[in-house]
């Protein structure tokens, strides 16, 4: 197949930051999506209504004359977070989920929950209001290994959350085990999850073998082949509890090069190129509309698209980098080919 035309997608988990970094990053995920979900776990996280509005304001300031796109706002869960605040933010048409950080799992998660039950009482408002629920699935003790943490914290936090609170639609975000794809298929059409390029892509050797590589360090990070395997047959399947969030992460390259690089891929660049690459290297192209264009919007209740894109098979060449000088960042595949380009 040398071209492939499907309905306009969208990213169902995506950081674009804020200030000089927004006005970099976001015309790329502007130009692959025609909606996204913005995290919410800036300095200091978007926990209220009105700070979401003020941070959607400033993303819509930001998106290239000419691209339709629309920003789908999302507040960060803390112990201060209350059953009122989410009784407003069901009532404002721009907010569309709450999402659980546990405390120290990943960049700028602080202020996260360090007491799931603690919050029960706002998730018992989220079930009732019908906000959904995104999690970042891992616990943090430092005595549970760092490749284990996704699967402890299926078995011993998330399952309680489901059994608790049964009509709470969650999506367990950048799965990254065969754990967390086995508890998603064996739970109720309220449970879903979104899977990222990186982890589709790549296993664990990527980042580890012939030296540390930074810019294939995320969180959660990268498992064993078997589980990237498991990964690749939930995209594939056609299961709309699967779909896409490319949890684009940018980060100065500067930062990421660092004796603690910090932990992020930025993909919005060739996003939707990657997942047509795995897509097609597992016979299965007539399966990326689905997982991209329709499962998402349906599970968050939000008509379909109707515009189309077209990808093309031509191979390209990633840029180095994106962004000026104070500004740089380096993009996932940089200075490799990409086989599929779009537009």
């Amino acid at each position: 197949m040398e071209k492939l035309i499907i309905t306009c997608p969208d990213d169902w988990h995506c950081h674009v930051r804020n200030g000089e970094m927004l006005k970099t990053v976001l015309p790329h995920t502007a130009r692959q999506f025609a909606r996204a979900i913005i995290m919410p776990n800036l300095k200091p996280p978007v926990t209220t209504v009105a700070e979401a509005l003020n941070y959607r304001a400033e993303i819509l300031q930001a998106i290239p004359k000419g691209l339709n796109f629309t920003p789908l706002m999302t507040l960060y869960l803390t112990s201060s977070t209350t059953p009122l605040d989410v009784q407003q933010a069901s009532e404002n048409p721009h907010v569309v989920a709450f999402k659980l950080y546990p405390a120290g799992a990943t960049t700028n998660s602080d202020a996260g929950v360090s007491q799931l039950q603690a919050i029960y009482p706002v998730l018992a408002a989220m079930q009732d209001f019908d906000m959904p629920l995104l999690v970042h699935g891992e616990v943090t003790d430092a005595e549970c290994d760092i490749f284990d943490r996704e699967q402890v914290f299926v078995e011993t936090q998330l399952g309680a959350i489901v059994r608790e609170f049964p009509a709470l639609r969650i999506v367990l975000e950048h799965v990254t085990t065969e754990a967390a794809v086995q508890f998603v298929l064996e739970n109720s059409a309220n449970i879903a999850a979104t899977i990222t390029p990186q982890h589709l892509l790549y296993n664990r050797n990527a980042m580890l073998v012939g030296g540390i590589k930074p810019h294939f360090y995320c969180l959660p990070i990268l498992k064993r082949e078997q589980h990237r395997l498991a990964l690749v047959e939930a995209a594939i399947s056609g299961n709309p509890k699967f779909f896409l969030g490319t949890d684009s992460a940018p980060h100065l390259t500067t930062l990421k090069e660092n004796a603690c690089g910090c932990a992020g891929c930025f993909s919005a660049h060739a996003a939707l190129e990657l997942y047509a690459e795995i897509f097609e290297a597992n016979n299965a192209l007539d399966k990326l509309e689905g997982f991209a264009s329709f499962f998402g919007a349906d599970f968050y209740r939000l008509p379909r698209n109707t515009e189309i894109v077209t990808l093309t098979k031509s191979t390209w060449t990633v840029p180095d980098s994106y962004g000026e000088a104070e500004c740089r960042i380096t993009p996932l595949r940089a200075g490799e080919a990409v086989h599929w380009k779009l537009g």
